[in-house]
């Protein structure tokens, strides 16, 4: 079983039930983190350490209060660990339930689970730690299964992800050109991204670009 597993939840109920059954599956070191930053930090000290976790388990919404933090999502988090070490598993244990997010998981961040709280949900969260660890095939609810095979939410790439995020920001046209040139980013023409732009409008029957803005936040695209 994994030795060594990191769990990022910032409500106490749900990271007190997560440990225990943690410790009913044999995990012997378990930490947690309330924040994004810290468990990113911990992370990193981790590999310093030689010390590395074997498995993160990530909420994917965190309560924003006074303090301010880099990191601010579960998606965040996940997408700057798989920076530092690529290779470490990670499940997803939300009440999240969009299809387009939940696809854009697995598809973008390469998650290895995903478990919606629930009813069941600790049940269902040590099995999938148990089938991560024997490198078993995944076997998720009917819900998340046909969101996946959606064909529909393939019309959806990280590249339009990316250009909706910048929109969001309030970046024009020429700003989203430089910024998507700057990262490597193509096509990263006004021109191209005009018409990319006014492809979701269509696809998503939105009126305007802040009407656009508003349906994707909603979807949990952005």
């Amino acid at each position: 079983m994994f030795h060594k597993v990191l769990v990022a939840e910032d409500l106490d109920s749900i990271s007190i039930a997560v440990v225990q059954a943690l410790g009913e599956i044999s995990i012997l070191e378990i930490h947690h983190a309330k924040y994004c930053d810290d468990a990113f930090l911990k992370i990193k000290k981790a590999l310093h350490d030689n010390q590395p976790y074997d498995l993160l388990i990530s909420d994917l919404s965190f309560k924003p209060d006074h303090r301010e933090n880099k990191l601010c999502s579960g998606e965040e988090l996940i997408e700057a660990v798989k920076k530092v070490q690529p290779d470490i598993k990670t499940i997803v244990f939300s009440i999240e339930d969009k299809s387009f997010r939940i696809k854009s998981l697995f598809n973008n961040l390469g998650i290895n689970a995903y478990v919606s709280k629930g009813r069941d949900s600790i049940p269902e969260l040590q099995k999938a730690i148990q089938r991560i660890y024997n490198n078993e095939e995944i076997k998720l609810s009917p819900e998340l299964s046909h969101a996946l095979r959606d064909k529909s939410l393939f019309e959806i790439e990280s590249y339009d992800i990316a250009l909706l995020k910048s929109l969001s920001k309030g970046l024009t046209l020429e700003d989203i050109s430089s910024e998507f040139k700057d990262s490597g980013i193509i096509p990263n023409g006004s021109s191209s991204l005009e018409k990319r732009i006014n492809r979701l409008k269509i696809y998503f029957k939105a009126s305007n670009n802040v009407h656009l803005i508003a349906i994707t936040k909603d979807l949990g695209l952005v």
